[in-house]
């Protein structure tokens, strides 16, 4: 006897081909048939009308110290996510010596916008070493499973200390020491490996972060470390300043290692046709043998903007920014004075206050005409009218006024789409959803907790891509699904996942495809030491299955906790 049978439902098996109905089967853990009409079960799930498919592996999380505190790692769990990877961007907590611990959470507060008092509430830093590390993630329980890379900031502070921070080259010794520990986190069950070379991450400080100024030597030094064990990917993200160089390395350390090397791809307001440039250079390489990839997002990647955020339009103007250290409620009540508004409004945000900002949060200053008012349910792909730039032309205000007034009176929040929404629509992305030489991410569940909310890009995927769209062609589902679960999963060597095939790991999700719909991003105030991030809920979830256990139903916890740490190397994972 089975011990779950889902019955009758349309299977999406994750392999990307055409929809079949029929039965999935479960016991132990596994999946042991799918398709057809099978036999009785302890438990049976009608299925009837609802989509059934492989539970999300998400590859682009920064759940690296949420997952010490919170067993759930919401909101990924609500959107069906039953495998999430962190370690990406080159942030992290491990290794670390005692007196670097501030330093690692200023890079994660700066780099990933996880406040520093919450992150110091939550941390217990029972470890040292990379292997320690992930013991630790071992010892907890969880509902869904983790997965890790070792990334190069807390490795480059652990060797070198001060003289990673100025950013100061590494030496031959260095570079050993850090390939060495490379090699020692691999073995220990890291997926890979990640770095920074972008300005748009920096310490609270507003210094580049350690990791950005690394020459191909370190870069290459550290990659060889894939070669020795023979597991691992080898990812970053980079500005691009001088793609002849970034490329040259990436083309050496694939066709040296032999494994995959991912970087992040995104168009961007500052060189338009860059992503395309990139996208030919991946194809060129890949003609060559090279495993090359472009890691993408499945929409654009947005700020929320309001008060209690990490940013909006007002931030950089001294008046406003006065109130910040007061509580939210305080912060609306006093905004809302005449005489305030009219001091903010005329006030302009110093040179030298711009300047501290990262790349993109100097956008917010300026881009009025990629502000956007959000609807319930969200459109993430806005006609040009919903623009601040436009109202205010509408209605014969200024884009300041049209601003203050939705967040503060209104109570609302503003989006700006900070990347993939260069041409004002989703075009450039259903290019890159359409190209095998790209693989999905860039959720970033965990991070950016008052500024970005896209954790639900699962649902999205399905919604909008799927049924939603209205501004250009749909994708069919099947693609949607293989892109989020086989894909992803393959990619980094998690092989016992992905797909319903008999014998693989039962992590399901029983969707009602119709009743699939995002809820607007709320702020609310549930992480250590009081610290507010932004969350979004779905309805349509029927029930999320992990290892054969139902996890959620209806949205709501079971109880259940079958999540574990997942460790390269073990148990066919490569």
């Amino acid at each position: 006897m089975h011990d779950i049978v889902i019955r009758g439902g349309t299977i999406m098996d994750g392999t990307g081909k055409a929809a079949f109905s029929g039965d999935v089967a479960i016991a132990g853990g596994r999946i042991t048939a799918v398709g057809g009409k099978q036999g009785p079960a302890r438990r049976e799930i009608d299925a009837t009308g609802l989509m059934v498919t492989p539970g999300w592996v998400d590859v682009h999380t920064h759940y690296d110290g949420q997952a010490m505190w919170d067993p759930l790692l919401a909101p990924s769990c609500w959107h069906g996510v039953t495998t999430v990877l962190f370690g990406n961007c080159g942030v992290g907590f491990a290794p670390v010596k005692k007196h670097h611990r501030q330093a690692l959470m200023d890079l994660m507060e700066g780099v990933e916008e996880i406040p520093n008092p919450v992150l110091a509430a939550g941390l217990t830093w029972e470890w040292e070493s990379f292997p320690d590390f992930m013991d630790a993630l071992e010892r907890r329980e969880r509902v869904i499973d983790i997965a890790a890379q070792a990334a190069h900031l807390p490795m480059r502070v652990y060797v070198m200390g001060d003289r990673a921070i100025r950013r100061e080259p590494a030496t031959a010794d260095d570079i050993a020491q850090m390939r060495q520990l490379t090699v020692e986190a691999l073995r220990a069950g890291a997926f890979g490996f990640t770095t920074s070379r972008t300005d748009s991450h920096k310490t609270p400080d507003g210094e580049l972060v350690a990791s950005r100024n690394a020459d191909d030597l370190e870069l290459l030094g550290i990659g060889s470390a894939l070669t020795e064990t023979g597991t691992g990917a080898f990812g970053m993200n980079s500005d691009f300043d001088d793609e002849e160089y970034e490329l040259r390395w990436m083309r050496k350390l694939a066709r040296e290692t032999g494994r995959p090397v991912w970087f992040l791809l995104t168009d961007r307001y500052e060189d338009p046709q860059r992503w395309r440039r990139l996208m030919k250079a991946v194809h060129t390489a890949r003609a060559e043998g090279l495993p090359l990839t472009a890691q993408i997002a499945g929409r654009p990647i947005g700020v929320m903007m309001g008060i209690g955020t990490a940013l909006n339009p007002f931030t950089v103007r001294p008046s406003y920014k006065a109130l910040e250290s007061l509580p939210i409620a305080e912060q609306r009540k006093q905004l809302r004075d005449g005489e305030l508004r009219r001091k903010v409004l005329a006030e302009k945000p110093s040179e030298a206050e711009v300047a501290k900002l990262s790349q993109f949060r100097q956008l917010v200053t300026s881009r009025w005409d990629k502000f956007f008012t959000m609807d319930d349910p969200p459109d993430y792909e806005p006609d040009s009218d919903k623009s601040v730039a436009a109202i205010a032309a509408r209605t014969g205000r200024t884009p300041d006024e049209v601003a203050y007034d939705y967040i503060v009176e209104q109570n609302q929040f503003l989006f700006f789409p900070v990347v993939n929404y260069v041409e004002g629509d989703h075009e450039p992305i259903r290019e890159m959803l359409n190209d095998p030489a790209c693989l999905l991410g860039l959720s970033d569940g965990g991070a950016h907790c008052t500024s970005i909310v896209d954790s639900g890009l699962p649902s999205f995927m399905l919604a909008h891509w799927g049924r939603d769209r209205r501004r250009g062609p749909l994708l069919p589902l099947e693609h949607l699904v293989k892109r989020q679960t086989s894909e992803t999963a393959d990619f980094f060597g998690l092989s016992d996942r992905g797909r319903l095939v008999p014998g693989l790991r039962a992590d399901v999700n029983i969707i009602d495809f119709e009743r699939l719909r995002l809820h607007k991003p709320e702020l609310v105030h549930d992480m250590p030491a009081g610290g507010r991030r932004f969350v979004q809920r779905v309805d349509g979830y029927e029930a999320t299955l992990a290892a054969g256990i139902p996890i959620f139903e209806r949205g709501e916890h079971t109880g259940a906790m079958p999540g574990r740490l997942v460790r390269a190397g073990r148990n066919g994972h490569r």
